[in-house]
């Protein structure tokens, strides 16, 4: 276990020194020779991210003085995540820690620290429960934007942030619907619910590859809320549409399973467009693939205009933490003015592609304002004597999924050029 603990807490220390978790993690699952022992650095690193802040002041509490030694920081972090919110035997976890921290006097402050938080937790949880940072273990101006933002709801957003995402598949409506496919999985032992209209959430999740269709395209993993993008986008059969940003590729293969279109795939990344073109293969599903900038279409656009676009912009992907842990500890407060302007410049440079007539669905991955329903009204000042905002279907009247036990959480708007 001391390998494991020592590999999580390397971990987060390059991913808090500015690395992303997605770069971190794989090189150190690589060191690890069975499935068990990769599942168990995911669980720690990943839980140990969303409870940061909840670790920090624990820490803070039971250290006499700061840390000199930065590592060992790190190293006491897992293993009160460990004791806190795994099964892990607690002796196994202080004992291997221990062994983990190095010679000296490292050996019995971990000790100390470890035994300590076990005699204490109670009154050390109460105590960092008095923290913003740590109630919600979120950065204070994050949870102070969304206490502007979202008034009513901006506790259960936080608590949102802090559960295990949902395990969620979309069912490929060319190859059945939901209904047999959760029979298929009854079949299979694998447990499982509808979660929207061609969503089924798992009660755990597994590898892919255990899935029944996966490898032939009967089901996509996707969260229930992206769900949503190709269905508002609506794109009827044989009409042009450009997917902007469409890396990793979800969101297209959902575009080609509802309508045989003439889809333009575009992404920045070339990396990233060989994801989309992985996808597409497994889903037997074609699209034109492109590397460029949706904010500089003159780079690449063929000029022949699109019936629809799906405008899913980088953001924040403040809706989107409790899979990537990391980004909040990352972001900062400068850094949401900075996609906004970003997301502007795109939204000014696709509209100019749409067709007469035609749609574009914003899309954002963000539960931030600024991102969401402020950019809209934004854009229409601007464009006031070509664009008009639709009304869309409930649950998502008013754009805004709010992330909770269901999904992650998601912006829409879907805007007419007239």
């Amino acid at each position: 276990m001391h390998k494991l603990q020592r590999l999580a807490a390397d971990t987060l220390a390059e991913v808090l020194g500015g690395t992303a978790l997605h770069q971190a993690l794989p090189p150190r699952l690589g060191e690890l020779a069975t499935a068990g022992e990769r599942g168990a650095l995911q669980d720690i690193v990943y839980g140990s991210l969303r409870q940061l802040g909840r670790l920090d002041a624990w820490l803070d509490a039971l250290l006499e003085r700061p840390l000199t030694d930065p590592a060992l920081g790190w190293l006491l972090r897992v293993a009160l995540y460990q004791l806190a919110w795994t099964r892990a035997p607690a002796h196994a976890v202080v004992h291997n820690a221990v062994d983990a921290a190095g010679p000296g006097w490292r050996r019995g402050l971990t000790n100390a620290v470890l035994r300590n938080f076990q005699r204490r937790r109670a009154g050390i949880e109460s105590m960092a429960d008095a923290r913003p940072s740590a109630r919600w273990s979120h950065p204070d101006w994050w949870i102070a934007r969304l206490q502007a933002d979202h008034p009513d709801a901006w506790q259960a957003i936080l608590e949102a942030g802090l559960l295990h995402p949902p395990f969620t598949l979309r069912v490929n409506v060319r190859h059945g619907d939901v209904a047999g496919y959760l029979q298929r999985l009854a079949e299979a032992g694998l447990p499982a619910r509808q979660s929207g209209p061609d969503a089924v959430t798992l009660e755990r999740a597994v590898p892919v590859h255990a899935l029944p269709g996966f490898d032939t395209g009967e089901v996509s993993v996707q969260d229930a809320g992206a769900q949503w993008a190709a269905r508002l986008l609506d794109a009827q059969p044989g009409e042009r549409v450009l997917d902007a940003c469409a890396a990793p590729g979800g969101k297209t293969g959902h575009i080609l399973e509802r309508a045989d279109v003439d889809l333009v795939a575009l992404d920045v990344d070339p990396a990233r467009l060989a994801r989309v073109q992985e996808n597409l293969d497994r889903l037997g599903r074609h699209a034109t693939l492109i590397a460029g900038d949706a904010a500089h279409p003159e780079t690449w656009w063929d000029g022949r205009p699109f019936d629809r676009i799906l405008a899913d912009v980088p953001c924040s992907a403040s809706g989107v933490v409790r899979r990537n842990p990391d980004i909040k500890w990352l972001r900062r407060p400068e850094d949401i003015a900075r996609f906004a302007a970003q997301q502007a410049a795109m939204l000014d440079a696709l509209w100019r592609l749409l067709a007469p007539g035609g749609t574009l669905l914003y899309a954002t991955c963000s539960v931030f304002r600024e991102e969401n329903d402020g950019q809209v009204r934004a854009f229409l000042a601007r464009h006031a004597e070509d664009a008009t905002q639709c009304p869309l279907p409930e649950p998502v009247s008013d754009g805004v999924l709010l992330p909770d036990a269901e999904h992650d959480g998601f912006f829409y708007a879907l805007l007419r050029k007239t």
